[in-house]
């Protein structure tokens, strides 16, 4: 076999010859390609190792943020909260009105003036707003006038002498109170010192009385001839009979005489009677009885010139008070005495107050619920329906009413308010959880349970007391059990992971 000779084993595949290394530029074209080798074999041997060094530092630096949230405690699968130690209150949040301790609908009917077809408003002296005082003429219908006195009873009739009844005694006190004196009339009895009353009282506003008979005076005049007429007839008798001597007709003549002294009182008693009935009256469309002044006009519709229809205008009195309705939840939790915050929303107006009635049984709402009278033809008869005529809203509900303990401003008549019933309040200073915080076991204890920084549990017995606002008081039955700032759990968190880490809070 022939001798092939040495192999070039730096050649690529080793397959290069002798000669073939021997040739012209042999020898700088391998030493370049050995020099490009090492460097791509540098370049990947860099990068290598620059990649390593990024994923290190990666591993060992670390935001702030990452720092804090890697060191937060993994997430609870409870919720919980704080034993908190503070009063707590249950409130009842309600919508109520402010009106007058008493409303009056002032809707007179007159007789009419002189000539008048229908009656007719002649004159409007007061405004909205005013304050009206005893005595005070409200308005004049057909040139009659509509006053004002003190009295909280209605009036049901005219009130004419001779007449007798709490209604006549009313009149004479509020009569008194303004400087005429019933004179030596019983309380409760219109005579003639109650005439003179109203005669004075009805000149001191301007106007003449009404009279009780109006015949002009007819009826006492003809009671006054007959008693003249039955005077003389008594004279003649008696003359008549001293001056007969004959014993048969002194007999006959006697009789004459009884008889006319029989009908001289006859005629007496009738003239009495007549001058018992004459005189002024008061008639029940021109007076309005209000309980307590100052009394304030809430509304005047009444225009000069219009004719008299319905109420002409309301007139309100007594103490501003507070007024709502209690739904059939609400009723057992609102008494009287109970702590109330009056807010006027609009104004930003505030006031405190208490609960001073609640009604046994449910009402139809009103807009305004005060004490009413109405004055009419048939006096001021109490309408039972609610102030100024409102129409309720149709729902039902309990009436109650609240006092303000000072007064308000009169602005807020017939304002809305927003009601605020503290209906109930721990006594001082109370531990106090949210009421999804505590549960009934099995074995019918009610317990809270605590949880721990380490996530441990703890179940303890408590005994509650007033709840509101979302929060219960608590009382446990070992005393130190538990305290302001423990955390009781209150319910399961669904952000965590399900199971929970090990020994869950």
């Amino acid at each position: 076999m022939a001798d092939a000779g040495p192999v070039d084993t730096a050649a690529p595949g080793g397959t290069g010859t002798e000669e073939d290394s021997r040739a012209p530029g042999g020898d700088a074209g391998g030493a370049r390609m050995n020099r490009r080798r090492f460097w791509v074999a540098a370049l990947v041997a860099g990068a290598v190792v620059l990649t390593g060094a990024g994923v290190a530092a990666t591993s060992l630096i670390r935001s702030p943020a990452q720092v804090a949230a890697d060191a937060e405690p993994p997430p609870q699968d409870v919720l919980v909260a704080r034993v908190e130690n503070r009063v707590l209150a249950e409130t009842v949040v309600l919508r109520g009105t402010v009106v007058a301790g008493q409303t009056v609908q002032v809707a007179p009917v007159s007789a009419g003036g002189e000539g008048a077809v229908a009656p007719v408003i002649t004159k409007v002296p007061v405004k909205n707003g005013d304050a009206v005082h005893p005595g005070q003429v409200l308005l004049e219908v057909s040139g009659r006038p509509v006053f004002v006195l003190r009295g909280g009873l209605p009036v049901y009739r005219d009130l004419k002498p001779g007449a007798t009844g709490e209604d006549v005694k009313q009149l004479q006190g509020a009569l008194a109170a303004l400087g005429h004196g019933r004179g030596g009339d019983a309380r409760g009895t219109f005579g003639p010192g109650t005439k003179e009353a109203v005669e004075e009282f009805y000149s001191s506003i301007g106007y003449d009385p009404r009279p009780a008979v109006d015949d002009d005076g007819a009826a006492v005049d003809g009671a006054k001839t007959s008693v003249t007429g039955a005077e003389r007839a008594l004279v003649d008798a008696r003359d008549a009979l001293a001056a007969n001597t004959d014993d048969a007709q002194k007999k006959t003549l006697r009789k004459a005489r009884d008889r006319a002294a029989e009908d001289l009182d006859t005629a007496r008693e009738a003239l009495a009677k007549a001058e018992a009935a004459a005189g002024p009256m008061v008639p029940a469309a021109e007076v309005v009885f209000v309980r307590t002044f100052p009394a304030r006009v809430a509304t005047v519709t009444a225009r000069p010139g219009a004719q008299v229809s319905g109420t002409a205008m309301t007139l309100s009195s007594g103490r501003l008070m507070a007024q709502g309705y209690l739904q059939n939840h609400q009723k057992g939790m609102v008494r009287a005495g109970q702590k109330v915050r009056i807010l006027a929303e609009t104004t930003g107006q505030e006031a405190t107050g208490r609960v001073v009635s609640v009604a046994d049984t449910p009402s139809q709402q009103q807009d305004q619920q005060p004490d009413t009278q109405g004055s009419g033809p048939d006096g001021n008869g109490a309408t039972g329906g609610g102030g100024g005529g409102t129409q309720g809203n149709g729902a039902t509900g309990y009436l109650f009413t609240v006092d303000p303990s000072r007064e308000l401003p009169p602005g807020l008549a017939g304002q809305e308010v927003r009601l605020t019933i503290e209906a109930a309040s721990t006594d001082g200073k109370a531990l106090v959880v949210p009421v999804t915080a505590v549960s009934a076991g099995v074995d019918g204890r009610t317990v809270v349970t605590t949880v721990d920084g380490t996530g441990r549990q703890r179940r303890i017995e408590v005994r509650t007391g007033t709840t509101g606002d979302g929060f219960v008081e608590v009382l446990p039955a070992t005393p130190g059990a538990l305290k302001e700032g423990d955390e009781v759990v209150t319910g399961v968190n669904p952000g965590a992971a399900p199971g929970g880490p090990e020994g869950a809070r």
